[in-house]
């Protein structure tokens, strides 16, 4: 994880190795990353990553290590929610930057932002389900932003979207070529930083407000949630499929 701040624009970059898994040290990081933008008091911060993924969301094969999985995903929902719910509620514009795959939390990650920049090669999938797990990261505020049906769709099927379907759901806000995103990120950035600071803030606070009202409860009982599920019977299946690169055999 990386922090530069410089004429109040903080840039917070995921760079782990293998996709940037979200396991409990880059969680960790992240929050503080947060926190410490809330403190230097931005008026925007750009989340976005090296490597060749945005992030495959959770580390599966950490889960199956865990002596104890349910206090493990415990944990990891908690310091991630804490993450997501400063980026909701700081003031400051928050931007993602999404190239690759934003799977599973990350794809909850790079939804958190008041804008999603995204590569036309990124693709997006909330992928829990699939592993007996349920969302997380804020993905039950999805029904919000893209409609009940579509975002169930989502959660209970488990579609791959491309770049281009994501930005025609409503998910991302502008789409770039691989080779142009830099440059169009930046453009965002400055416009946003030309324009009146309070107006902005404003504006993010009504809207979150009347669109997603409960958005702190929401993040709780996803944790409640999530870390049920990891040590159901389903849960351990869908771990142990993943890993072993079969289709997963659910009893429940």
């Amino acid at each position: 994880m990386a922090y530069t701040q410089e004429n109040r624009i903080a840039r917070i970059t995921l760079r782990g190795e293998q996709g940037n898994p979200l396991d409990q040290a880059t969680m960790s990081e992240l929050a503080h990353a947060v926190r410490r933008a809330r403190a230097d008091d931005v008026h925007i911060v750009v989340l976005s990553s090296q490597g060749r993924a945005f992030s495959v969301g959770g580390d599966v094969s950490a889960f199956a290590a865990a002596d104890d999985t349910e206090q493990m995903v415990d944990d990891l929902a908690e310091t991630l929610h804490r993450a997501i719910s400063d980026l909701h509620r700081m003031n400051a514009i928050v931007v993602s930057v999404v190239t690759g795959a934003a799977a599973g939390a990350g794809l909850a990650l790079a939804a958190a932002a008041d804008l999603v920049i995204a590569s036309t090669s990124a693709k997006f999938t909330m992928a829990y389900t699939g592993i007996g797990f349920s969302p997380d990261g804020g993905s039950s505020l999805l029904p919000a932003t893209l409609g009940l049906h579509r975002a169930l769709r989502l959660a209970l099927l488990n579609p791959v979207l491309t770049a281009e379907e994501a930005h025609q759901v409503g998910l991302v806000a502008y789409l770039c070529e691989d080779d142009a995103i830099d440059a169009h990120v930046e453009q965002i950035v400055q416009q946003l930083r030309a324009g009146s600071r309070s107006a902005q803030v404003a504006a993010k606070r009504l809207m979150r407000e009347t669109a997603t009202p409960g958005a702190e409860a929401a993040l709780r009982r996803e944790t409640l949630s999530i870390r049920t599920l990891a040590d159901s019977p389903d849960g351990r299946e869908g771990v142990a499929a993943f890993l072993e690169k079969r289709t997963p055999k659910f009893t429940s």
